[in-house]
């Protein structure tokens, strides 16, 4: 029998793109998502590519809220009455934009921690104690070395960071303090970006985008009239900032790589970096783009935005090593790939909902 998987914010853009990798690799998912800030038609899509019926066996789809204790109660005692409990969850759900969390942050703490809290109460009461958790490399701050070790100092700077690293301090208190129960593993991703190559599913950021990759390609489709580089003077090669770029397939397939070494080993804590080790400037991204697209990028050279660091880069040696994981795709195939979405869904899900 499959072995079964809850993913909470399943049908967002990283969620999405783990659904497909592990469908393909004969899990059934469940997956929770209250649609705030993703599309139903992701997971329609998921279903197509996966070739796997849509609400059936081995993709299921619950509209509900991590927050909820009930909704929460409700899915794991269904699972376990039906012989088909969950053996582990993904949890991606989630609010990720830096200056709406400045502006709202109870919200954040409500939903990042408060919710992650909920959830993990949930797991323990049905005993389903195997999670991977969508952390982040904001946690890390203003980096005081590049490229970025697991060990150094977590500082964020906003309070998105800091939501995402209270849950992973909560995740560290809850290991201690029940040793040999919990299989865990945190993953802190870089920049995710690019698209499945089939150019079905992607990136579909509400209003405009927080991102810097999103917002080129939407550029490039004539969404958006220019790009604003925020800081031409960075002690960088071109003077502009410098970023870890990682395809979401590669992201995907981390989070598999994750999943499958908890469940073949005992009660663990791992926190790994997910990216590539590798930076470009957000010229070297226009650049590539416009190459992948054939299309321009006009853009202007504005003053540095509070809270942007020169360069962060990861060291994802400790992904290599306890995950056997690495980045196999390059910024050619991140852009070939997130142009061929936007080509196809120039508004994103919403023009075939």
């Amino acid at each position: 029998m499959s072995r079964r998987v809850l993913i909470t914010g399943g049908a967002g853009f990283i969620g999405s793109h783990t659904c497909i990798v592990l469908l393909e690799a004969g899990y059934d998912l469940l997956v929770l998502d209250n649609f705030s800030n993703s599309s139903p038609e992701a997971l329609a899509r998921v279903a197509s590519l996966a070739d796997v019926p849509l609400d059936g066996q081995q993709l299921q789809i619950k509209r509900g809220d991590i927050r909820d204790p009930i909704t929460l109660d409700e899915l794991f005692s269904a699972a376990a009455a039906s012989g088909r409990p969950f053996e582990a969850v993904i949890h991606f759900a989630g609010l990720k934009a830096v200056g709406e969390s400045v502006e709202k942050p109870l919200f954040y703490w409500d939903v990042n921690v408060a919710g992650s809290r909920t959830l993990l109460a949930a797991m323990d009461a049905h005993a389903c104690r195997t999670l991977v958790f969508s952390s982040s490399a904001t946690v890390y701050g203003y980096p005081e070395t590049v490229p970025i070790l697991e060990s150094a100092p977590i500082q964020p700077i906003n309070p998105y960071g800091f939501s995402k690293a209270a849950v992973e301090q909560m995740l560290a208190d809850l290991n201690s303090g029940t040793p040999n129960t919990w299989r865990i593993a945190s993953l802190r991703y870089f920049n995710p970006v690019g698209a499945h190559p089939s150019g079905q599913i992607g990136e579909d950021p509400l209003g405009i985008p927080n991102n810097l990759f999103p917002f080129v390609s939407q550029v490039a489709v004539g969404r958006r009239a220019q790009l604003r580089v925020f800081g031409s003077d960075w002690p960088t090669h071109d003077g502009t900032g410098v970023r870890d770029y990682v395809h979401v397939m590669d992201l995907a397939e981390g989070h598999k790589a994750a999943l499958e070494t908890l469940l073949s080993q005992g009660p663990q804590h791992l926190t790994c970096n997910l990216g590539s080790g590798d930076g470009a400037s957000v010229l070297d991204v226009v650049n590539a783009f416009s190459a992948a697209s054939g299309q321009g990028i006009p853009y202007a050279l504005v003053d540095r935005r509070p809270g942007d660091a020169a360069v962060t880069i990861a060291d994802p040696s400790r992904a290599a090593d306890i995950l056997q994981w690495r980045t196999k795709r390059t910024l050619t195939d991140i852009c070939r790939d997130g142009w061929a979405w936007q080509r196809a869904n120039p508004m994103g899900y919403r023009q075939s909902e």
